[in-house]
């Protein structure tokens, strides 16, 4: 029963989780520009010619906004439900969504409930139908026909404080409808265009990609320059150590010969002093060579002596 009971447990903090992550996609949409009278501008699928409104998606994730509401009135926030189950409903990252106020929804999804042109106000609302996604107020008294109102900078919200939308900064007249595409800077020249201009020839260019490679080759040789610097001093110091501990040992290796031979001799005339030798089977006997010459290179010293024959 216990079990049971912890299993159901789980699997309701597992849908909470889940609504909760949904509602935070959600959240990532923003209204994005709406053009109120639409006259000479962008026409819908049926060729008809109305307001719209564009959702852009902030985030860097696919959202679905089946389920969430659209509405131009504060006091019915469910007044337009975008219909679940639709693919087109699933926003990806980055991308806007066009809805048409012409109250006509039978045309499909994306035909809202209502129209602009008395709207005062519009209202992104979360699935629950409670949580206001966003909001704008339509300004009517500086919107003309076919001019839209909208964010400067897609989906940027310039805030005068934490809690405040500067929306002077944030919104505004554009110099031109822009249903479905960014609002600035698509016609933009890209970078590389304003800096061909500058450098028709490329010689800014390839003396500055030249530049960073001696540069970096340069930093480099000097990072590599103090590495070996490093690990010669700390083999010089391993050495020193090495030297030290092995200094009494070398001492006795450069004994002489001569010292051995003079403590033999020593030995030797304390044995026939003290007449010791006599039970001593081994003597230390030292014969000078007669000849004069060296016998460094002499073979007869290696051969065995020839015996003498007994008289």
């Amino acid at each position: 029963m216990m079990k049971k009971g912890l299993l159901i447990l789980l699997l309701l903090i597992f849908v909470a989780s889940v609504q909760d992550l949904g509602a935070q996609n959600m959240s990532d949409m923003r209204i994005n520009e709406i053009l109120v009278t639409n006259t000479d501008d962008f026409e819908d699928d049926f060729g008809n010619k109305s307001g719209w409104i564009e959702l852009f998606n902030t985030s860097y994730g696919t959202v679905d906004i089946g389920g969430c509401y659209i509405t131009n009135d504060p006091e019915n926030l469910t007044k337009y439900m975008i219909p679940r189950g639709d693919v087109l409903t699933k926003i990806k990252p980055r991308q806007h969504s066009l809805f048409w106020a012409d109250s006509k929804p039978h045309r499909g999804t994306f035909h809202l409930n209502f129209n602009l042109d008395e709207s005062k106000e519009l209202l992104f609302v979360s699935s629950d139908g409670r949580t206001i996604v966003d909001r704008i107020e339509i300004p009517h008294s500086i919107i003309t026909e076919n001019v839209s109102y909208g964010r400067f900078k897609d989906g940027v919200s310039v805030m005068a404080d934490k809690k405040t939308l500067d929306i002077t900064n944030t919104w505004g007249i554009l110099e031109r409808t822009s249903p479905s595409t960014n609002n600035f800077g698509a016609d933009k020249e890209p970078p590389g265009m304003l800096f061909m201009k500058i450098d028709p020839y490329g010689i800014i260019m390839a003396f500055t990609a030249m530049s960073v490679v001696f540069l970096s080759l340069i930093i480099l040789y000097l990072v590599f320059k103090n590495i070996g610097k490093y690990n010669i001093k700390i083999s010089r110091k391993k050495a020193e150590k090495a030297a030290a501990g092995s200094k009494h040992i070398v001492t006795e290796e450069e004994t002489s010969a001569e010292v051995f031979a003079a403590i033999s001799m020593a030995l030797h005339s304390f044995y026939e002093d003290n007449d010791a030798h006599d039970v001593e089977n081994t003597i230390l006997t030292i014969q000078k060579v007669t000849r004069n010459y060296s016998p460094w290179s002499s073979k007869i010293y290696t051969l065995r002596e020839r015996p003498f024959k007994s008289r």
